[in-house]
Parts: C-alpha cells; structure tokens; sequence
C-alpha cells in the first residue's frame, strides 16, 4: 500500500468529532477513514494538562498503529490544550480545529467582532483569542461558554422549544456586544446551527470550526499528493469506528451526527498505547 491509500486518522474525546467526520466524508468521498472516539474518557473538560497530553498522545499512537497517513484531532479541548505538545514527535501531519476555525473568523469579519463559544474548558483555555490576535491584535474577541448543547445535541434536542430557549439565554450576551461572527468552537454545535443562527439574526456570520478543518485538510493532502484518488477515480472510501467503551451507546448517538447508521464499531483498550 502507498502513503497515499493509507487512511485519514481522526480522534475526539467521544462523538462530537463525527462532525469533522461527516465533513471529510462529504468533500473526500474516495478516503478511508479511521475513527476513533475516547467515550470510556469523555469529556476530556476539567482535566489536567498533563492528563491530557496523556490522553492525546495515546489517541495518535492508536491511529498511527493503523497506518494513518494524516490526522486530524477533532477534540477543541485536546486542540487548546495538549495538541502543541504532541505533534512534534509525530511521524505524520496532524492538524486541530483551532486554527482553522479562528482564521475563518477572522477572513469573514468586518465589523472586527468575533465570539467564541464552546465548553468550559475550551473557553477557559483561551485559545481562540489567542490565536486571532496573534493573526490580528485589533480584532475583539468575545467568548462564551454553552455547556448545555454539548447534551442537548447528545440527546437529539435539536429543534425543540427548550434547546431555542437555552440557546437564547446563553446567547443574549453576544447579542448584547454586537458581534458579526461567531465560531462554534465546540464540535457538538453543528447541530444546533439553525437555532443559534435563528438566535442570532441574519447579521451574523456562524462559522464551523470543524468544517473549516476538513476544508484545511482536503488542501494539506492535496499539497502533499497524499489523495488516495487525485484525478477523481470513482472509489467509495471505507470508514472505519473505534471507541474505548460499548459500542452500542455510541452506535446510537452516531447515527444523529453522521445522519447514517454506523454499525461497525470496534472497542479497544486505549490504555495500552
């Protein structure tokens, strides 16, 4: 096998990935893809440092065990906190969400106004404003933390009266300071677009940090001439699920993010990476 059909690696802290997954799937429909998602140690929010380093570094041994040509880490909290620790050592590319998500905000804006939301952990690690004002220290950067869509998106609470009355709660500050961009720094919030969008107005721009990393991705294997199919051979990629405990429970959830029943999911014992 070249370098080029070996498969894409991505790994989160539990489903929330399956995000990026669904993104990858649809702009590089020719790739395998390797799934791995940590629910035995999810959420990864609230841990140390050093836990999480840990934790990532045990994920991306797991992929490269796999032969994974490239590797995307879909968990914001492990992206803010651990991944720059990491990737040094690793034989192959590896990219986060952050950045891309934080320099489409920045491209989009034109008010200059950009918020933030996420888990605790994310915000709290500051990550994003930290990366826009490296790009641009004008720029203001505004973050929020929205714990409760991570379970309502869980839970399939996508269109109902409570989650639009959650979301405009939570929502009333960046309102308040006029922003006209917002990232959804948490890859769980893709579902709920269209009730952050109907909260926020027309006037602002939602940007999907995990859809703007599988966009960074598709670039970065193209400059590499890792495609596995680059003239567009007609080829259906194989996907691949792996999680650190019982399948079934992520099976279920799965299904909500990818809009597909996913049936081959493998468990595996993460702790011996």
């Amino acid at each position: 096998m070249t370098q080029s059909e070996q498969p894409i690696g991505i790994f989160d802290s539990g489903v929330g990935g399956l995000t990026v997954a669904r993104e990858i799937f649809k702009i590089l429909p020719s790739e395998d893809v390797i799934y791995f998602g940590d629910v035995g140690r999810s959420p990864y929010g609230g841990r140390s440092k050093e836990i999480l380093t840990q934790f990532t570094r045990q994920d991306i041994a797991f992929l490269l065990e796999q032969k994974v040509k490239f590797i995307i880490c879909a968990c914001n909290t492990a992206s803010a906190v651990a991944l720059d620790d990491v990737i040094g050592s690793t034989p192959v590319k590896v990219v986060g969400v952050l950045e891309p998500g934080a320099r489409a905000a920045m491209e989009r804006t034109k008010s200059g106004r950009i918020g933030i939301i996420g888990t605790h952990a994310t915000i709290n690690s500051n990550a994003y404003a930290r990366i826009i004002h490296e790009m641009d220290p004008k720029l203001k950067v505004f973050s929020l933390a929205c714990p409760l869509f991570v379970p309502l998106a869980e839970e399939g609470y996508i269109d109902k009266e409570a989650t639009r009355l959650i979301a405009t709660d939570y929502l009333r500050t960046m309102r308040e300071v006029e922003i006209d961009t917002l990232v959804l720094g948490c890859t769980h919030y893709p579902l709920l677009r269209h009730i952050i969008a109907d909260v926020m107005g027309d006037g602002v721009t939602l940007i999907d940090s995990g859809a703007e990393t599988a966009a960074v991705a598709a670039r970065l294997l193209a400059d590499e001439n890792l495609l596995s199919a680059p003239n567009g051979r007609n080829r259906k990629g194989d996907h691949s699920f792996y999680v650190s405990d019982v399948p079934e429970k992520f099976s279920q959830v799965a299904g909500r993010f990818l809009g597909q029943v996913v049936e081959r999911i493998t468990r595996i014992d993460i702790t011996r990476y």
